[in-house]
């Protein structure tokens, strides 16, 4: 089975691991990866073009004109993942903050249970696993948690995780069919729309896989004033995709 994953990168040169990248491609035969580059203006591109032409046939770049924000280029790129023949389509920091070994645990309940339409990355910390988050991000990530829990009724630990996976079908192209109107917390959006789309909901139809590790890569785009935004996206979610 395949498994096409869209890496939204907007000035990356100096965090693309490209050797990681190279060794995932080795060790996983049916994953293939779409880069977004979303208007860079560093050597971000130039690196990405330098990569693909040793694996034409399982990497492809979506170069866009201009920024648009990481909620449009991954939107973008998670429209043309659905138009290939991959058995699963997802989206992937690019950083790595998630290693790409972390791949074939999230894509085994898809493949085990027909009725998950959603997969998601989950960073709880637990004895035997190496999650390192800064602590302030940790608190107000579990402040956050719980306010979206009770929003899209549903109890789910970490939305805020740049690793998800999909089962192609309806349900997402619906959900993936008119740009996000929040920038930052898109993947709520994201999943606020598919609990209206995919049989049974979030309840039944997603499901959270805790990762083995995680790491806190410096030079993180999101800022505080995000956070700070979050929570009116967060209402205005739930008014126009929820309630």
């Amino acid at each position: 089975m395949t498994t096409l994953l869209v890496i939204p990168a907007y000035n990356e040169a100096r965090r693309l691991d490209l050797q990681a990248y190279e060794r995932a491609l080795t060790a996983q035969e049916g994953l293939q990866l779409l880069f977004v580059d979303d208007g860079s203006t560093d050597a971000t591109l130039a690196l990405l073009r330098a990569f693909v032409a040793g694996h034409p046939d399982r990497i492809d770049i979506r170069q866009e004109p201009v920024n648009l924000g990481k909620a449009e280029a991954v939107r973008r790129g998670m429209v043309q993942a659905l138009g290939s023949e991959a058995d699963f389509v997802g989206f992937w920091d690019a950083d790595l903050a998630t290693p790409l070994d972390e791949l074939p645990a999230l894509i085994a309940p898809l493949e085990r249970d027909p009725t998950i339409h959603v997969v998601l990355g989950s960073r709880v910390r637990l004895l035997g696993r190496r999650i390192e988050r800064r602590t302030a991000r940790h608190y107000l990530g579990r402040i956050f948690a719980t306010a979206v829990s009770l929003a899209l009724h549903a109890p789910i630990y970490d939305t805020q995780c740049g690793a998800k996976l999909f089962r192609p079908g309806a349900p997402l192209q619906d959900a993936l069919a008119a740009p996000f109107r929040s920038r930052w917390i898109f993947d709520v959006e994201l999943l606020a729309r598919l609990d209206r789309r995919i049989p049974g909901g979030l309840i039944r139809g997603a499901c959270e896989v805790p990762l083995r590790e995680w790491t806190d890569v410096a030079g993180s785009q999101l800022r505080w004033h995000s956070f700070l935004r979050a929570p009116f996206d967060l209402a205005r979610i739930y008014w126009r995709d929820v309630r």
